[in-house]
């Protein structure tokens, strides 16, 4: 699979089969991807891959928490402002309508909207995730490059045949993955990634992308 297949094929996948991610493959994504740039190479990127009986503990945890309406932990960072202006916030609305339209889940309906939210507890029924953290003590430059750092590693999975979904949710239950993972305390979770082999059964829809000319501007010399 060339880079630009990679990129094309590359999508927030929400259904996996239960088919195991070799120790081997994982090695290798996260081998190369630390090849990814990062300014003065600092490598600000903390990394925990979890599998098998940890992770599904894990599950466990969150789903139950979930489930059972216990509050979010204390925010360590906004993960949007709180005053999200156009186009951006028009983006997300168009984002939520098509996600919960592809799931028949209408806007008003509290409960479906809650069940296909605990499906991020799950993973989405992968048998990998990966959980980034950053040193608190870093700025939105090294952010920046833990971004760069993921968006490298799904292309690398994509290469394998794999999928992924990069989730921000999980920063919102940070206390129950610590407790799973046991990071340094100077640590914040940024965001967990499911990872495994797309469950083509599983009703999906692409996000759309915004037309070139609204986000690039072309200066010709």
């Amino acid at each position: 699979m060339d880079v630009y297949e990679a990129v094309r094929s590359r999508r927030a996948v929400r259904g996996y089969t239960d088919e195991r991610v070799s120790r081997e493959v994982l090695q290798r994504v996260l081998s190369t991807a630390a090849w990814s740039p990062s300014g003065s190479n600092l490598q600000p990127w903390n990394i925990y891959v979890l599998t098998g009986a940890p992770l599904a503990e894990l599950k466990k945890r969150a789903v139950e928490r979930v489930a059972t309406g216990v509050p979010w932990d204390e925010p360590e960072f906004a993960m949007y402002p709180s005053a999200l202006k156009s186009p951006y916030c028009d983006r997300r609305s168009a984002f939520g309508k098509q996600r919960y339209g592809a799931l028949g889940v209408a806007r008003e309906d509290w409960e479906a909207r809650q069940r296909a939210a605990i499906a991020n507890w799950d993973c989405f029924g992968a048998p990998a995730a990966l959980f980034c953290y950053i040193d608190r003590d870093l700025g939105p430059p090294q952010w920046a490059d833990v971004g760069m750092y993921l968006q490298t590693v799904m292309l690398l999975l994509r290469a394998e045949g794999l999928h992924s979904c990069p989730q921000m949710a999980w920063a919102r239950c940070h206390e129950s993955v610590a407790e799973v993972l046991s990071p340094p305390e100077g640590l914040i979770l940024f965001c967990g990634m499911s990872i495994g082999w797309e469950d083509c059964a599983v009703r999906d829809v692409r996000t759309g992308r915004a037309p070139l000319d609204e986000t690039v501007t072309f200066v010709d010399g």
